[in-house]
């Protein structure tokens, strides 16, 4: 193995390693964080980046990493609707959350590989909506088939589509999206400019 690429190995260990700590962190600290009955996600951010530098594997783990932290929660009962759904089907609970947290990771690291000879800009962007989408997109998709009972029940009565996307998700998923897409390419700028200056 060449220096270079002993140095790249070191470097990717180092960023995958500060970027799991730091979703692990902002995951803890976003289960806290609410509107309506399910916490935003602020760590898609580092999943993002993390994508971006270290490919769709890097993101995928990134995003089982999230995953995980998200079944804790569920686990635990920090996140009160999450554990409800934990209650309702553990194992599709524990499967929904890490796939979702996986693939979220996963598709912005591939869309972000397909843009990124263009416009590194526009990739960074690309991937950072596309990760809340599919993150979002994958929930409700897993909700609607496994736990329609109990989404039911928590719409009281009103349409379960209608109260899945504008009263449980909307106003989380459109938080998730601003974010995503203001942040992402501001910290992928600074990672360029000190990758520039060493």
């Amino acid at each position: 193995m060449s220096n270079t690429n002993k140095k790249f190995n070191t470097y990717r260990l180092t960023a995958l390693g500060i970027l799991t700590a730091i979703i692990i962190v902002l995951q803890i600290f976003s289960t806290f964080v609410k509107f309506g009955p399910f916490s935003i996600t602020l760590a898609l951010i580092p999943i993002v980046i993390g994508a971006a530098l270290f490919g769709a594997g890097a993101g995928a783990y990134l995003g089982a990493v999230f995953g995980v932290v998200v079944l804790l929660m569920c686990i635990f009962g920090a996140d009160i609707g999450g554990a409800m759904v934990w209650n309702a089907n553990p194992l599709i609970c524990a499967i929904l959350v890490i796939l979702k947290g996986a693939l979220a990771g996963f598709e912005a690291g591939v869309h972000y590989r397909a843009l990124e000879q263009n416009n590194k800009i526009v990739a960074t962007i690309v991937a950072a909506l596309v990760s809340p989408i599919v993150n979002t997109g994958i929930f409700i998709l897993g909700m609607m088939i496994f736990f329609k009972d109990t989404l039911a029940a928590w719409a009281g009565g009103s349409d379960i589509l209608y109260y899945i996307i504008f009263v449980m998700t909307g106003v989380n998923f459109l938080i998730e999206v601003a974010t995503n897409m203001v942040l992402s390419p501001v910290v992928m700028k600074i990672m360029d400019a000190v990758k520039k200056s060493k």
